[in-house]
């Protein structure tokens, strides 16, 4: 009891040190760009103070429900069908290599058609609007987490497959008790590096084919010459971002858990 409780003490230690030191340096650099800034009057360099200021009158008064919640919702779609198309697929050629070896040419030549070229085509099939956005994160979002879910599903010891037929374990079982858990650590790498893919396509649709939305927003405040509404657009960006791999991190390290025991890595 006595030992758990050391440890629960020590981990909970570990872990606040990790943050402060996280943040030690987003805020050094907040602070310097602040002072350094607070003079400024030039047009394209306003002071950080005016920019937090429009930052926090137009994203979290006027613009948010009308821009940020639409940005929100489209990446979280979006997102969510790259999540279960790269997952059912990966699966599904992992497990079977003849039908990932007759697929591979054409999976390897769309994967080499960048997120951005498909928005030109989505724009004449689908024309400006959530739709067009929705399908064009998720066309460019799949990618990484097909190809771990398939790295994953292949890397598991045949001794489980075995084992599993050897108990006549049903398929649906099989899928969701043995194969997905013991690919996660591969599915959750791919998982995150398709968070990063999703804000960058949700950006880039809004800038090119919708009428509101956070890309929408900074493109039309760079056109107009709002800069200081430019900048605040991207601040609002990088703390979204950031705000994002933060909630992934507390995710990975629940679904997880069993992984880094195993492994003793730390979370």
């Amino acid at each position: 009891m006595a030992r758990s409780t050391s440890n629960s003490v020590t981990t909970i230690g570990r872990r606040a040190g990790n943050s402060a030191i996280e943040l030690a340096v987003p805020v050094l650099t907040v602070a310097v760009w602040w002072v350094a800034s607070s003079g400024s009057t030039s047009l394209y360099f306003p002071p950080l103070s005016e920019i937090v200021a429009t930052l926090w009158d137009v994203w979290f008064g006027s613009n948010f429900v009308s821009d940020a919640v639409p940005s929100l919702w489209h990446l979280g779609v979006g997102y969510g069908l790259a999540v279960v198309a790269g997952i059912s697929l990966g699966v599904v050629l992992g497990l079977i290599p003849p039908l990932a070896a007759a697929m591979n040419p054409l999976l390897e030549t769309l994967r080499a058609v960048p997120g951005l070229a498909l928005i030109p085509a989505a724009l004449l099939v689908l024309g400006i609007g959530p739709t067009m956005q929705v399908v064009t994160i998720a066309s460019a979002a799949v990618w990484p987490i097909l190809l771990n879910t398939v790295d994953g599903v292949r890397g598991i010891d045949p001794l489980v497959g075995d084992a599993a037929r050897s108990y006549r374990i049903g398929w649906t079982d099989r899928t969701f008790r043995l194969i997905i858990p013991a690919a996660s650590p591969q599915i959750v790498a791919g998982l995150r590096t398709s968070v990063s893919v999703a804000v960058v396509m949700v950006v880039v649709s809004e800038m090119v084919g919708a009428t509101h939305g956070i890309g929408y927003q900074l493109l039309h405040a760079q056109r107009s010459f709002d800069i200081t509404g430019m900048w605040a657009s991207m601040v609002l960006l990088g703390v979204l971002g950031y705000v994002l791999n933060v909630a992934f991190r507390g995710f990975e390290r629940v679904v997880l858990g069993w992984h880094r025991g195993m492994t003793g890595t730390q979370g």
